[in-house]
């Protein structure tokens, strides 16, 4: 995996939790279906103009409620290529990463603004706001775990380990 990336800001509050990220009454259809509601009670347009490398950034508990990786799941299917939050709910968090999607915490998450540029250093754990010309610290990931980002997450990891 690269250790950058880089991509346009999305940018939400606070508690954005998995019934947001992902409404549960579409939680029946495939992933491809289900993605095109993508936060759509905050957004109505953000799965149809979401491009693909960008980048969701969020305020403090991004990703509460439930344990189903269906909202993570919706926005990789998006494309989203990096979850920035002041702080994640534990198990969103871990099944973002599960599912690939490199996710970091930075605590001046909201001075970034909708349609900034921005480009993640996870190894040095930076965030540089081309847009503004300003960087953030953010936590970095180590490399088991950039490892298995670039393996496409835990089930790529896998099958790579079984030689699948």
């Amino acid at each position: 995996m690269q250790n950058t990336r880089k991509g346009q800001a999305y940018v939400f509050g606070d508690n954005i939790n998995t019934d947001i990220i992902a409404p549960p009454q579409y939680m029946e259809l495939p992933v491809e279906d289900g993605a095109k509601y993508t936060m759509e009670s905050v957004d109505p347009s953000f799965a149809s103009s979401v491009k693909p490398g960008g980048i969701f950034v969020a305020g403090n508990n991004l990703g509460s409620g439930s344990s189903r990786e269906t909202a993570p799941l919706s926005l990789r299917y998006l494309q989203i290529g990096a979850l920035v939050a002041q702080s994640f709910a534990r198990i969103f968090y871990r099944n973002a990463i599960n599912l690939g999607m490199p996710a970091v915490e930075c605590p001046e998450a909201k001075k970034i603004k909708s349609g900034d540029l921005l480009e993640i250093d996870f190894v040095a754990g930076s965030i540089h706001n081309l847009t503004r010309n300003e960087t953030y610290g953010c936590t970095n990931l180590p490399a088991h775990i950039l490892q298995l980002i670039q393996d496409g997450g835990l089930i790529g990891q896998l099958r790579k380990q079984r030689g699948k």
